[in-house]
């Protein structure tokens, strides 16, 4: 069963509870700590201040469950994330984590969820940027680079990136984990390492293989969108919107919404609502505390032949055999 928390739903638990964290850290004055609530796992986060407009941090945690954090639409800054260990399922991205890291441009982000597998340690460095101040950086570039260009894009939807996580990188977050220096040198060594790691992920973006996942030469901004329609899609099972509603949602037209889909995720918008829900079907059959019918109608299924036939196809048994406890050949 996946335990999903909102922002506010992790505040007030990392409030109200014990949290769990490294008793032998040593802390600077620019340096603060937090804890993962007992109730769902261990871990902490260590926040770095290293100058105004840029943060810093350092997480290892572990849940009892699947864990998805939810967060709804919002301004996003520059963003690197570097995983040692550990994966991230994410609605609008592949998944995070072993060689994959992510960097993000600013911008607006979609509504997304992220999951972290329940009994898995995630190791991970994470690094926001604001704009304003990653534009003083280079104050001397005059806008002539696509590959910076596409890291501001205003109130639009920000571009993603997903380079390969080479030696020269996961060394460096090693060497930023473990500074070997204290005080305000330990500052400004963290703060050198920062330069060292983005101009290591400008390099990497460069490369035509790591450009944002675009699928058959389809913009950012149309991506963005159409991951945006897939979350839609994702958190309405049971009653979608009709696809001209939600091209009109995420601000495509009905032909870009069908044909990019379908570029981008190999599969139609029909299809992948399907998909879905017979997975969800499947999900809550196997927890065993739903009839078939019941499972049927929460997925948006109106028939319940129709649903048993195509449960069948999907997963090589029937719905009331899952519901028991059977499973299929494969």
């Amino acid at each position: 069963m996946t335990l999903t928390l909102t922002s506010g739903d992790w505040d007030d638990l990392r409030w109200q509870e014990v949290v769990t964290c490294p008793k032998n850290l040593v802390l600077e004055n620019f340096e603060s700590l937090t804890g993962v609530p007992e109730s769902i796992g261990c871990g902490y986060c260590r926040d770095v201040e290293l100058s105004p407009g840029v943060e810093l941090s350092f997480s290892e945690s572990q849940y009892h469950q699947d864990v998805r954090l939810a967060a709804p639409a919002h301004d996003h800054p520059i963003q690197i994330s570097v995983f040692l260990s550990g994966y991230i399922d994410c609605d609008i991205h592949p998944t995070l984590g072993g060689d994959l890291s992510y960097f993000s441009g600013s911008g607006v982000s979609p509504a997304y969820g992220e999951i972290q597998s329940g009994g898995q340690p995630l190791t991970c460095l994470n690094l926001e940027i604001d704009p304003a101040v990653m534009r003083s950086f280079l104050a001397d570039d005059h806008g002539q680079s696509e590959g910076l260009q596409q890291l501001f894009r205003g109130e639009d939807w920000k571009a993603s990136f997903y380079p390969k996580v080479t030696p020269a990188v996961r060394s460096l977050v090693h060497q930023m984990w473990h500074a070997p220096y204290r005080g305000v040198v330990k500052r400004l060594y963290l703060q050198a390492k920062v330069f060292e790691l983005l101009a290591l992920h400008l390099d990497l973006i460069s490369d035509s293989a790591s450009q944002p996942q675009s699928g058959s030469g389809l913009k950012p901004d149309t991506v963005a969108r159409l991951h945006y329609a897939k979350e839609i899609l994702a958190n309405q099972l049971e009653n979608p919107p009709l696809l001209s509603e939600l091209a009109q949602m995420v601000g495509v037209s009905d032909r870009t919404l069908q044909r990019g889909f379908k570029s981008l995720f190999h599969t139609t918008v029909v299809g992948y609502l399907k998909q879905q829900r017979l997975y969800q079907a499947e999900r809550l059959l196997r927890q065993g505390h739903c009839t078939v019918a019941d499972v049927a109608t929460r997925v948006g299924y109106g028939h319940l032949g129709r649903f048993a036939a195509e449960f069948k196809q999907q997963f090589g048994i029937t719905p009331k055999a899952c519901l028991v406890g059977k499973r299929g050949d494969g």
